[in-house]
């Protein structure tokens, strides 16, 4: 090499080549594989949803991040930006999430790596000024920070951003807070919970602020929901602990309400761990000590993943998949709170099911 070259930056370190509408590459017909989903819901009540794709039945270097947006609550949908790093790998691009955050921004996450290897790999971000629109204009693309970042943001007490991000398998102290002091601009990483390495799967951790101004954090574990605790806004976190929600190992999600309540979407009753089957909202009056409700929301087998935001209005959104590879559906459940107080489904102020994507013929 010549003393005048410097070396090539690693192909995952470099933003997406195609960031763009929709082709006949990345055509809804043209995808052997969709799942894991996010949405977010705007404050004038646009919807948005994003997940990953590709044209292999896998998770693999194929992948790429889709972005839909709904004006109808969600009766209909249009694919309106595709995120794809360079085609057919070795990058691949997957775990999206959407935000909106306190200044109406809403933000499009994603992973970027290559293989299994998170730690090298990192958390890239775009944002957009005017969420109401469907062709509203993106920033570009930046990474944020080292990991995998699978669940929203959380805004605190004090102002902070805290997001966060998973060094997976790979390193002690994976499951990472990262804060922002400055609306965005600049991440880091203020503490990390370390996950024994025998219980380590992917984390997909998440963070909710209780009343007494501690962090709680619940990750997910190969035995199901790990727990621990920071009195510090993030530095330092208590030994990861069984959590006495018990689950199987995969996505669930947790968030605050408006009322106050926290709202909690898992797979079974609380006191059972089942499979990737009856996705059940319950929600909680006593910061997670006790749990109540129950509005089942999908009882298949092979559903999995959910995301979800409470709207403006106080209606709850929740996004997941079903089949990743059969029947390929992105889906929505929508529902009130207090359907998830009584517990049915069988009234106006819910609705279960609604397709956000799936393939023809599937």
């Amino acid at each position: 090499m010549s003393t005048n070259q410097t070396p090539e930056r690693p192909p995952f370190l470099v933003p997406p080549r195609f960031v763009g509408k929709p082709d006949p590459e990345h055509s809804i017909g043209n995808r052997a594989f969709q799942g894991v989903p996010s949405v977010a819901v705007t404050p004038k009540g646009r919807l948005w949803a994003t997940w990953y794709a590709g044209p292999t039945p896998g998770e693999d270097l194929n992948n790429y991040v889709v972005l839909a947006t709904s004006a109808d609550d969600g009766r209909s949908w249009e694919e309106v930006l595709i995120i794809d790093p360079d085609g057919p790998g070795p990058v691949r691009a997957f775990d999206p999430e959407l935000w909106v955050d306190p200044d109406g921004r809403l933000w499009s996450f994603w992973a970027q790596h290559i293989g299994g290897d998170s730690t090298i790999g990192g958390v890239w971000a775009m944002t957009a000024d005017d969420p109401e629109s469907p062709g509203t204009s993106w920033s570009a693309p930046r990474r944020l920070t080292d990991g995998v970042m699978m669940c929203k943001p959380l805004v605190l007490s004090s102002g902070e951003w805290m997001l966060p991000a998973s060094t997976w398998r790979l390193t002690a102290d994976s499951a990472k807070a990262v804060v922002s002091e400055d609306q965005g601009r600049t991440w880091m990483v203020r503490g990390a919970c370390d996950v024994p390495e025998a219980d380590r799967q992917f984390d997909e951790h998440m963070i909710v602020e209780r009343k007494d101004g501690s962090l709680w954090m619940l990750v997910r574990t190969k035995y199901g929901i790990g727990e621990s605790v920071s009195t510090d806004r993030g530095r330092t976190w208590r030994a990861l602990m069984p959590s006495s929600i018990l689950h199987t190992s995969s996505r669930f999600f947790i968030r605050r309400l408006e009322s106050g309540r926290l709202l909690l979407i898992k797979h079974g009753p609380i006191g059972e761990k089942t499979g990737r089957s009856h996705l059940t909202a319950y929600y909680s009056e006593d910061d997670g000590a006790t749990w109540e409700g129950g509005l089942l929301l999908d009882e298949r087998e092979g559903i999995s993943y959910p995301d979800g935001q409470q709207a403006a209005d106080g209606k709850i959104y929740i996004t997941y998949d079903y089949s990743r590879t059969g029947a390929r559906e992105i889906l929505l459940a929508a529902f009130t709170e207090e359907a998830v107080t009584v517990g049915k489904s069988d009234s106006g102020s819910v609705s279960l099911r609604q397709v956000i994507s799936r393939p023809l013929g599937a």
